[in-house]
């Protein structure tokens, strides 16, 4: 049974579609690592479609800012407008919907067993895992061998064995061996950092012990011009094409 691993589309229905055309056929399931919100330009869009066909969602720190659930303060001046605008925009029913997301970890069953979906980290939903030391420091507190996480925007994680961490590549294919722990992260869908524009997001399938990350091109500019439409910040427009 095949699961879609989907993290931080922020709004980014064009990247969501592209995505959805590219795994076509390949998953039975698909689990989302919150973020669905902020930054993009089609935030009902996103969440209608996320309501109807996920069967696992976690909230992200960008759904309860968005939400009125956390202060917006500390945001830089880009996404504290994109929170007040998709705070503004958003449907009643779809505000109550990412208001009610539950926080991770979440664990999620599969014929080989259960692994956890987090936002940030098992310990933190808004704890950023971007080095291998920011793993050390949490290495001995993991319970779950496998854990999903997003919120860094970048595609690959973490493998934790008895000798230390080490960061895992955004290669193609990561076989899981069963002695050791893996933080992986499948990228994001709506606004990649990792300087690649694509569309990030992952496949993973429990008996075969396997992940595979992958991209998927779509329509930038046209992403872009959404959000000169909405009237939000041209630096959200212009990272997209750059991929950070």
């Amino acid at each position: 049974m095949p699961f879609l691993i989907l993290s931080d589309i922020h709004g980014n229905g064009d990247a969501l579609r592209a995505v959805l055309e590219d795994a076509k056929g390949r998953y039975d399931q698909i689990l989302s690592l919150g973020d669905l919100v902020g930054y993009g330009a089609e935030p009902n869009e996103v969440v209608n479609w996320v309501r109807e066909n996920t069967a696992a969602c976690i909230r992200g720190n960008h759904d309860r800012a968005c939400t009125g659930l956390d202060s917006i303060e500390h945001y830089n001046p880009a996404a504290r407008a994109s929170a007040v605008w998709t705070q503004a925009a958003l449907e009643p029913r779809n505000l109550e919907y990412l208001q009610r997301l539950p926080r991770g970890p979440l664990p999620v069953q599969s014929a080989r067993g259960s692994f956890d979906l987090v936002h940030g980290s098992p310990l933190d939903e808004d704890d950023y895992l971007v080095t291998a030391a920011d793993v050390s420091h949490i290495r001995s507190l993991l319970e779950t061998q496998l854990s999903f996480f997003g919120h860094t925007h970048l595609q690959g994680g973490f493998l934790i064995t008895r000798g230390g961490v080490q960061r895992i590549a955004p290669g193609r294919i990561l076989e899981l061996e069963p002695d050791h722990y893996y933080l992986v992260n499948p990228g994001s869908v709506g606004q990649p950092r990792d300087g690649d524009p694509r569309a990030a997001y992952a496949l993973y399938s429990p008996e075969a012990r396997v992940v595979e990350f992958r991209r998927a091109d779509y329509d930038v500019a046209k992403a872009a011009a959404r959000i000169r439409e909405a009237g939000l910040p041209e630096s959200l427009a212009l990272r997209l094409h750059r991929g950070t």
